[in-house]
């Protein structure tokens, strides 16, 4: 089976002109000469990464998606293949509503409709892992039914370990390959994929989010209704809005774009700085927009988390990049250990000055964070600079963000929307504000443990005394046992000296 599928990845590669990329590599021109020759009836025209994404979606919705994840690593790939990919979109065709209806049967044990009082047999949005169906609690609550694709964790498996095989021939055959390391990739894409495998996972993300944003006049987050939801069923309240892309509509029901992009901005860095857990899949089809102007949303099989630390350095390098102080970003970079020590901190401030400066005083609509990511990323990696796992996640939720202010407003101007956020978050966590904060974090513990400080010292107190007093004998034992050691060398000595002179007595008389 693995084989058949082998051989469709590479008869799919060839008809959309693949190999082509491979031949690239060979500086000598001769392999591509040979295979031009091989394949002489073939003449593809259109670019490659136009050719590389139309083939992965000939491949089916998992290497849709691992494109969609490929299109994040602006820091491996080129850019023209990175801008082709990132237009992927989940566009797969649903699972047959037997099939659907079949799994939920043998989820809950049966038949539907005496689960819910209406399930919806047309699905409403469909993915690469599940699909959703719109549904009513038994008490009238209107749901979202989120149900996994039937037997699709055998798929992916089997994707996956054709993907990992593809990756390692990769690496052997195109040089280039090494340095985008694409068996890294797919490693990580296989992590994401199976983290969205489990929707009790997703459940938990989403009811997170919620809680972060409870009462939010920002976003609205729906609320998971738990006894309905297993591994493989997800059942959340159902959403009202107005897609984002929309725009048309969005303007029919009065919203405002441009507030609209700048509360998009003040969302991440809240997620970001405030909670440390963040949506990492804010592509346009999961968010919508309500009527009253709030985002909302859907989809939370991949989240990303930071801690203190992570947080610390980034809002040190935000404010650092929006102030135009160079030497604090390189001096963060080194001191998170994510440079080597070695690294000169005026070589590493005069390569950072080089990308971010050009974009400055400039609206979104003039600045591309792709490329200027994709250049910070590349001038890391001279430093030697290996990227964060949590970071890969972050800037991919970055380019959303992008992606949405261009559409909304290609006016905003992101640094200044921002910067006050940033520094005002800074100010709570190193100013007065932070001490005060931490201080009323740490008094339930100190509260309890206050009374105890007596007890406790008296316990070290007396711990101590106890090791005094076995040291002392210690001490005392060895002190003895060298006393007696010396005894026995005196003796013996004395003895090899009798012994020595009886003998040069014997010899001279």
């Amino acid at each position: 089976m693995r084989l058949f599928r082998l051989a469709k990845i590479i008869t799919v590669g060839l008809r959309f002109g693949l190999d082509q990329m491979v031949l690239e590599a060979d500086s000598s021109g001769r392999l591509g000469r040979l295979w031009h020759v091989v394949f002489f009836w073939r003449h593809p025209t259109a670019p490659r990464g136009e050719r590389l994404r139309q083939a992965l979606e000939s491949l089916g919705p998992i290497f849709v998606k691992f494109g969609q994840m490929l299109s994040t690593r602006r820091d491996l790939l080129p850019p023209d293949l990175a801008d082709e990919l990132a237009m992927l979109q989940d566009r797969v065709p649903p699972f047959p509503t037997e099939q659907a209806l079949k799994l939920l049967q043998d989820f809950y044990g049966k038949p539907v409709d005496e689960v819910f009082v209406d399930f919806e047999r047309t699905p409403v949005a469909s993915a690469s892992v599940a699909q959703v169906h719109f549904a009513r609690l038994p008490d009238g609550t209107e749901v979202a039914v989120k149900i996994l694709r039937p037997g699709i964790e055998p798929v992916i498996a089997h994707d996956l370990a054709l993907l990992d095989t593809a990756a390692t021939l990769l690496e052997k055959l195109w040089p280039e390959a090494r340095r985008l390391k694409p068996r890294e990739v797919v490693a990580e894409f296989s992590k994401y994929l199976h983290d969205e495998l489990d929707l009790m996972r997703e459940a938990s993300n989403c009811s997170q989010l919620r809680r972060n944003f409870t009462n939010s006049r920002l976003l609205q987050v729906p609320e998971v209704y738990w006894d309905w939801c297993g591994k493989s069923v997800m059942v959340m309240e159902r959403m009202r809005g107005v897609p984002i892309s929309q725009l048309d509509a969005l303007r029919a029901q009065g919203t405002d774009l441009k507030a609209l992009s700048r509360a998009g901005v003040e969302i991440f860095f809240t997620q970001v700085f405030r909670d440390g857990f963040f949506h990492a899949d804010m592509h346009p089809g999961n968010i919508f927009v309500h009527a009253d102007g709030r985002y909302i949303a859907l989809d939370f099989g991949i989240v990303g988390t930071l801690n203190e630390e992570d947080k610390s350095y980034l809002a040190q390098n935000f404010l650092g990049f929006f102030k135009r102080d160079y030497n604090r970003v390189a001096r963060a970079h080194i001191e998170a250990g994510w440079v080597p020590a070695h690294t000169r901190v005026d070589e590493f401030e005069s390569a950072i000055r080089a990308v971010c400066e050009p974009i400055f005083d400039r609206p979104l609509k003039d600045i591309s964070f792709g490329k200027t990511l994709l250049r910070l990323f590349q001038t890391a990696r001279r430093f030697e600079m290996e990227v964060q796992p949590q970071l890969v996640l972050l800037q991919k939720t970055l380019l959303n963000i992008e992606g949405l202010g261009r559409q909304l407003d290609p006016d905003l101007d992101l640094w200044k929307t921002a910067k006050p956020f940033l520094e005002r978050w800074m100010d709570e966590q190193m100013g007065w504000r932070g001490l005060l904060r931490n201080l009323k974090d740490e008094a339930p513990s100190w509260a309890g443990t206050l009374p105890q400080i007596p007890r406790l010292v008296h316990r070290v107190l007396d711990s101590t005394a106890h090791r005094h007093e076995v040291q002392s004998g210690e001490l005392e034992r060895l002190a003895s046992a060298q006393r007696t050691q010396a005894r026995a060398l005196w003796v013996v000595g004395l003895l090899l000296a009798t012994l020595v002179g009886l003998e040069l007595y014997r010899i001279f008389g």
